[in-house]
């Protein structure tokens, strides 16, 4: 039996009969939906209604849209459903994570990089409260991963960095403005991601530390966040080889599980070590790195037997739920196991007062809170994140601070993604370095890659380039996206056209507003900047650093010189 007076839940009487007698209510297929969390799409009410009355989903995700459309079907979706919904969200950089015209407030480790608690607490309340505003109640943060392995090309700025203390330190303070506005938290990814150079969106994953090395990182922040009293824990398709064989001594190596479908872990770890009685939703199940050990019609029933809960998107919803149905009539996934998992949903509902306020109509805010999002002290929060957080990594060739007088002619090369429809992130911001430098008085050439000048390429010489330019300027916005093996710069593959093959005639400089790693592939530049986050306040930061008229204030979340010999000269 799950214990909901106890922590995270700490249920009243009243709050437990409530849990117990909707329970008792319950449908074999009303129980089975609660245990998924499909993705939003199509917003017509009558789609919608028939939806409900389909799948009776215990929770839902919508990616963002205009606010006032996700809270008009937020709260439809509440007012039709018996039982009222978890809706969730990535809101790991701020309100933007449901909002298309929400508050980006930063990325976490640009939120690490001003080694200031204050900002990781405004992240929290930023998101928070203009998720609050739309209906969104479920948070699919904070990130606890360590980002261990600079070559890992999806955990990067999406985590606080590489310090347990700082994880530990940051992630508090942003499940603190979370819960400030009544948003849960599913903290994310158990057991930890960042030590394989993998995404998990692509293969299983390895957490290869030992149980001692664990315990001392990973393990250190995931009973942080236990005593914390986190509703919620997302558990990755990651495996952690030496604590499944340290609670199950006779497993094979081909036996071993990623976390989703490990009982080792959820139970042994999860559950018993570390004392997590909430409830447990894995991390999204189309990902390859859910669905290449078993056939999906097993591997779904097969992550509830080993103790999820709830089951985070489908591929096909209809053969889910039917591989579902099919393991319980075939025993595979017993009733009990079900009502578990379906009373920890329930009570983490009840816990976060849901079913009072679906009574009493104000589970969705009125449209008056609307006004939150996107608003000017969530842009000037951003803002003073964005000072902060900009850092000066190295300058071993006193070029700072620029200035037209010096530097007059810049040649502008923007580093971006060119393959797959464009930017993952930051679209927008980047294209505007150009207009903003040519108002502080510089006459800035953007590289033009689509058409390359083919005699500086294969004759031109150091006296071309200087005929044409004062300075180079590298501006990368190569992001975190999910799918993708690596992110590192891709030069132009012919003779490297791009590259600063002339940094010893003209001075270089290069910034990075997403992936703090480039000195990996360019580490004969000597003047070298991290911004982590890419939108217009953190431009307009980097502009006054470089200028001098602000002084760098961010600190190195991780290591930006990769371990490389040489990166720092």
């Amino acid at each position: 039996m799950v214990n909901l007076k106890a922590a995270p839940f700490f249920l009243t009487e009243e709050k437990e009969k409530w849990v117990l007698d909707t329970l008792a209510s319950m449908t074999t297929e009303e129980k089975i939906g609660q245990m998924f969390c499909p993705i939003g799409g199509n917003t017509e009410e009558g789609f919608l209604q028939s939806f409900l009355e389909e799948f009776h989903p215990g929770a839902m995700l919508y990616r963002p849209f205009a606010a006032k459309d996700v809270r008009k079907t937020h709260k439809y979706l509440q007012e039709h459903s018996r039982i009222p919904l978890l809706f969730g969200a990535n809101l790991e950089s701020g309100g933007n994570g449901i909002c298309a015209d929400g508050t980006y407030y930063a990325r976490p480790m640009g939120v690490a990089a001003t080694d200031n608690p204050v900002n990781a607490y405004r992240l929290g309340a930023v998101a928070g409260k203009e998720a609050q505003a739309v209906g969104c109640n479920w948070a699919f943060s904070p990130i606890c991963d360590l980002d261990m392995n600079f070559r890992n090309p999806i955990t990067n700025v999406r985590t606080f960095g590489s310090s347990q203390e700082r994880v530990i330190s940051f992630v508090k303070e942003q499940l603190r403005g979370l819960k400030e506005y009544g948003v849960a938290a599913a903290v994310k990814h158990f057991p930890g991601d960042g030590v394989d150079e993998r995404d998990q969106h692509l293969v299983s994953t390895v957490n290869s530390l030992s149980v001692e090395e664990w315990d001392a990182t990973y393990g250190a922040i995931w009973q942080e966040v236990v005593n914390a009293g986190a509703l919620s824990v997302m558990v990755g398709h990651i495996m952690q080889p030496a604590y499944s064989k340290y609670f199950n001594p006779e497993l094979t190596d081909e036996e071993i599980l990623p976390a989703t479908l490990s009982k080792e872990l959820l139970q042994g770890l999860l559950r018993g070590k570390l004392g997590f009685n909430g409830m447990i939703v894995t991390d999204a199940t189309p990902m390859i790195g859910f669905n290449t050990f078993l056939p999906r019609h097993e591997a779904v029933p097969a992550a509830l037997a080993a103790g999820c809960d709830m089951i985070l998107f489908n591929k096909d919803i209809r053969e889910d739920y039917q591989a579902v149905r099919d393991a319980l009539a075939d025993g595979r996934l017993t009733a009990e196991r079900v009502d578990e998992a379906v009373t920890r949903i329930l009570a983490m509902k009840s816990a976060m007062d849901l079913p009072e306020m679906q009574a009493a109509g104000t589970i969705v805010a009125g449209e008056e809170a609307l006004s939150c999002v996107g608003c000017a002290e969530h842009q000037e929060w951003a803002k003073e994140c964005a000072d902060e957080s900009v850092t000066l990594v190295k300058d071993t060739q006193n070029l700072l601070p620029i200035s037209p007088e010096k530097y007059k002619r810049i040649r502008l090369y923007l580093l971006e993604d060119r393959i797959g429809g464009g930017f993952k992130d930051g679209e927008g911001a980047i294209d505007k370095i150009k207009g903003k430098l040519e108002q502080e008085g510089f006459e800035v050439t953007l590289y033009d890659y689509a058409h390359p000048d083919m005699y500086e390429m294969f004759e031109g010489g150091v006296a071309d380039v200087k005929s044409k330019f004062d300075l180079a300027l590298y501006v990368a916005c190569i992001d975190t996206a999910s799918n993708q093996s690596v992110r590192r710069i891709d030069w132009v593959h012919l003779m490297a056209a791009d590259a600063p093959w002339f940094m010893q005639d003209i001075p270089a400089m290069f910034v990075s507003i997403a992936n703090p790693y480039h000195l990996v592939d360019a580490p004969m530049v000597k003047t070298f900047i991290n911004a982590y986050t890419p939108t217009e306040a953190v431009i307009d930061q980097v502009i006054e650093k470089i200028l001098g008229r602000s002084e760098f204030r961010g600190v190195n979340p991780v290591d930006p010189f990769c371990g490389i010999w040489g990166a720092k000269f």
